[in-house]
């Protein structure tokens, strides 16, 4: 009697050198190194991602890590409390075909006396860099010390977290990083609700509350044929009407995330506390000719 053969189980390496050991083993056996950087506490989304990796091609081997990043933490956020559940985690990179999984601890990734950081520039001080200051200097340290130690060929990032995308991808064009940024759609819940490690932490009212994000961008989406202006008073129609989110902002800009975006392909951003939660959303959208309206409210 046989039956379908069980995946194997991705190696796992905690230090850069390791790592760094075995992704040259793989090259010199002909692949190619697709790359998903996250936290843990894997779900749908981060599923996708390893699923985009490995419809690269047959020569593709993926790595993926997990590193609860304490550089991108405020001092008041939830660093402690990040869920880590590790052995799911290693379920997941396996049942998506993950060769190598890099493991680091805090040491590991940042030795005693570094003190160097990669500044995310105007940007990273807008929107989420403003809710959260230095969050972004966390994110490309933490991102390019990885690029740099997994040397990968090719690297997925969710748009869900749509500001952080666009400052890695704008990071690898700045510095030269020899690797391509490929972005992958926001994976939701049925109710729209962006799939995030920290969903974890809403009570079943708040979790059905925090659907009225998406549900305020599908809105200005919706309204885009009017114009800027028609945009964020339709999603901001939809959000008033949830008196339990703490808004943070909510902002239309251009593709790059520019300001007074022009006519064309645009990105609504919105984002609103729930409680002690967090939460950040985003849609696309193609933008008719208006006047000047200012794309922000908040």
């Amino acid at each position: 009697m046989t039956g379908a053969q069980a995946a194997p189980e991705p190696r796992v390496h905690r230090t850069p050198a390791e790592i760094g050991d075995a992704v040259r083993a793989l090259r010199a056996d002909g692949r190619r190194i697709a790359f998903v950087p996250t936290m843990g506490a894997l779900h749908a989304g981060h599923s996708e991602l390893m699923r985009q990796a490995r419809s690269a091609g047959d020569d593709v081997a993926i790595v993926v890590s997990i590193f609860v990043n304490p550089l991108q933490f405020g001092p008041n956020e939830d660093l402690a409390r990040y869920p880590r559940p590790l052995e799911a985690d290693l379920a997941a990179c396996r049942d998506e075909g993950v060769a190598l999984v890099f493991l680091p601890g805090v040491a590991d990734m940042y030795p005693e006396g570094a003190d160097t950081t990669v500044g995310p520039g105007a940007l990273g001080g807008q929107l989420e860099g403003a809710v959260r200051p230095g969050h972004f200097a966390g994110v490309l340290t933490v991102v390019a010390k990885l690029f740099h130690i997994v040397a990968p060929d090719v690297a997925y990032f969710g748009e869900k977290d749509y500001q952080q995308l666009v400052l890695i991808t704008r990071m690898v064009r700045d510095l030269n990083f020899p690797l391509r940024v490929v972005p992958v759609p926001t994976v939701r819940e049925a109710d729209g609700l962006a799939l995030s490690s920290r969903n974890v932490y809403l009570s079943p009212d708040d979790r059905a509350r925090a659907a009225t994000l998406h549900r305020a961008l599908r809105a200005g989406a919706d309204a885009a044929a009017g114009g800027p202006a028609a945009v964020l008073a339709a999603a901001g129609r939809v959000l008033a009407e949830q008196d339990a989110l703490e808004m943070d902002y909510l902002e239309l800009r251009d593709a790059e995330l520019g300001t007074d975006p022009e006519p064309g392909p645009a990105r609504l951003l919105v984002a609103a506390r729930l409680g002690a939660t967090h939460l950040i959303d985003n849609i696309g959208l193609d933008l008719a000719p208006t006047g000047n309206d200012r794309a922000t409210i908040g």
